[in-house]
């Protein structure tokens, strides 16, 4: 079949929106696929790239005449996988008129990749007989061209699973959502800021529960461990000011047309002042009108002595 299409001009609006999803492997294709099949795209993972052509030779119109998007996943395990040869071919049916190719590359630095594998203890699939680091060294020059082909380029290397999916929901839902998606997180600064958050409030000034031998097994979520941050001479003036200061920016951020706002709340470990602070401060929210996700990102971690920092408070 010749790359040149023979159909007449297709209205922009009509047009079948393909989307190739690549990238080094454990970058997150996977999760990227899985949000594209929640927001309506028809997915197809791991797909012979060879075929593509063919795969777009009809368009896949339904009842209404409008293409349903299509993201196509595939990476280097793909038989015959040649990026050149890839991109070539590619380039021949951005030509067509009545589709609409782009390509989404996910990326992620070679000690977090690493770092993946020896945790899950893969074997890397350009280094069966050899260490990860190997293959992954292998597979970047192999990916190389394609990275510098696609027209949009995600790095995973600092994101959470959830980072990766509020990444990909804002990027490639059809419509935004009504009014602003709010979410308000805790998560802990020894394990990592969140690289998506929009607005991010240190709670380590307040007193620290872990250093409290009976509250250091216990979570924000518990209510000791709440009754113990409320004594911080500190806490009632600091959350109220915060509360405020969100009940201003939130309706502006509506009126300036953002679609997502991440509200995030971090202590040492993750586990008492963050995790307090967020339950209650979405709980404050939703009694002013709003109605945030709850996300905890280092709840389930283990406390640890030595991720803690700041003076211990006598009982």
């Amino acid at each position: 079949m010749s790359s040149e299409s023979t159909l007449p001009d297709t209205p922009a609006g009509t047009r079948q929106r393909v989307l190739l999803v690549t990238g080094m492997l454990g970058a997150g294709k996977t999760t990227a696929l899985r949000v594209l099949e929640d927001l309506g795209w028809e997915i197809i993972d791991n797909f012979p790239i060879r075929l593509l052509e063919g795969l777009l030779e009809h368009p896949q119109d339904d009842a209404t005449g409008i293409a349903a998007p299509l993201a196509i996943g595939f990476d280097s395990r793909t038989r015959g996988f040649d990026p050149e040869r890839i991109i070539a071919q590619v380039r021949a049916l951005g030509e067509r008129r009545d589709i609409d190719l782009s390509t989404l590359f996910l990326d992620c630095n070679s000690a977090e990749l690493e770092r993946r594998y020896n945790e899950t203890r893969r074997r890397h699939p350009l280094a069966a007989d050899a260490p990860a680091v190997t293959g992954i060294r292998a597979e970047r020059e192999l990916l190389a061209p394609l990275r510098r082909w696609a027209e949009m380029l995600v790095d995973t290397s600092e994101f959470t699973s959830n980072d990766l999916q509020r990444a990909i929901r804002e990027q490639f839902a059809e419509t935004a959502p009504e009014g602003t998606t709010l979410t308000i997180s805790s998560f802990g600064f020894s394990r990592g800021s969140p690289p998506l958050a929009d607005l991010v409030f240190d709670m380590r000034f307040l007193d620290n529960p872990h250093w409290d031998p009976e509250l250091r097994p216990q979570t924000g979520k518990d209510a000791p461990v709440g009754d113990y941050i409320r004594k911080d001479p500190a806490f009632e003036e600091a959350f109220a000011r915060i509360h405020d200061l969100l009940l201003l920016l939130l309706p502006r951020y509506k009126a300036q047309g953002k679609s997502y706002v991440h509200v995030a709340f971090g202590c040492t470990g993750g586990r008492h002042r963050s995790v307090f602070i967020a339950e209650q401060m979405a709980a404050a929210l939703r009694s002013s009108g709003f109605s945030p996700t709850l996300l905890h990102r280092n709840l389930g971690s283990r406390a640890a002595d030595l991720l803690e920092r700041g003076p211990r408070r006598e009982k």
